[in-house]
């Protein structure tokens, strides 16, 4: 339903996407990860026909976005991070405005504006300004701008920053609703838990590339069976490194003076040599923590990086 073909698309000389490629299916809800400046928004701009790329390709549901652009836009719905509302407008007159817009109108539109406000909790609101709504009112609502047209590929990016948890739960339903019904969706966000319960399969990219794909499962699997063992204290890096020397069990994940996450597989025979070595030589651990292998690991080990970074 989506497919992109090695996209590239540089800036002078920083090449901020490369050689991105990815298929998603209908009904399929499909997450791109990675840190500020790992081109995200580079390639949801080309996705969405804001930017042209140097090369490379983009097709909805088998339309060229190049050789057919104002069809293939016709099939798309596009939420930004910024809200794209008017504050004096209802959420009626907001929706009918967005409707229109794709030349929408009469009882159809109607009937779609009434079903929307109604899967999103708005319904009693309809008539009420969109200055006079709450910030997770106004995500709903920001949300089913998106959605009023009935798109065939939905591009989603950060649309849950800055609401509260029940009003993330309230949002995220109506994207696993939105799915279900057959729209392909592109779920970009910086909540690594939101990604791991939404996304059928993932991306984690990073400098323009993308690095791994795969369900969450496999994904994680590709860490190895070692759980996550975070230290924090006074310790200094030097001394955590040379501590495993020799460890192969061992792996190091992200480390810096006073903090650092290992992945180490704690059923191994060498285990306890393994922690009288890193325990033995390393002074200053006053906390020590384990938990089994996540997204964030994964992450941490492709990137270096947290995903705020």
């Amino acid at each position: 339903m989506i497919k992109a073909t090695s996209l590239k698309k540089s800036y002078g000389e920083t090449l901020a996407v490369d050689g991105i490629s990815f298929e998603i299916a209908a009904g399929e809800i499909y997450g791109l990860l990675g840190p500020n400046g790992a081109g995200k928004t580079t390639t949801l701009s080309i996705l969405s026909g804001l930017l042209k790329p140097d090369s490379g390709s983009v097709t909805l549901a088998g339309v060229s976005l190049e050789g057919e652009e104002r069809k293939a836009k016709g099939l798309l719905g596009v939420v930004p991070q910024e809200m794209t509302l008017y504050e004096e407008l209802t959420a009626r007159e907001t929706l009918l405005f967005w409707g229109r817009i794709y030349g929408l109108g009469g009882k159809r539109l109607d009937e779609r504006i009434d079903s929307l406000l109604e899967r999103a909790g708005l319904a009693a609101k309809a008539k009420k300004r969109v200055r006079t709504f709450s910030g997770g009112m106004k995500r709903r609502l920001h949300l089913l701008t998106g959605l009023v047209h009935e798109p065939k590929a939905l591009l989603l990016d950060e649309v849950t920053v800055g609401i509260d948890p029940q009003g993330r739960i309230a949002l995220l339903e109506i994207v696993k609703e939105v799915a279900a019904s057959g729209t392909a969706v592109l779920y970009t966000t910086h909540y690594l838990e939101e990604a791991e319960a939404l996304c059928d399969r993932l991306s984690i990219i990073d400098f323009g590339k993308v690095l791994v794909e795969g369900t969450i499962d496999e994904l994680v699997r590709s860490l190895g069976e070692g759980e996550v063992v975070s230290l924090t204290g006074s310790f200094t890096g030097e001394s955590i490194r040379r501590a495993l020397e020799g460890h192969d069990e061992a792996a190091i994940l992200s480390l810096e003076d006073g903090a650092g996450l290992l992945s180490i597989d704690l059923s191994g025979p060498d285990v306890f040599r393994l922690l009288d070595s890193l325990f033995g030589k390393v002074t200053g651990v006053e906390e020590v923590s384990i938990r089994r292998p996540s997204l964030q690991s994964l992450f941490l080990k492709l990137t270096g990086r947290e995903i705020r970074d």
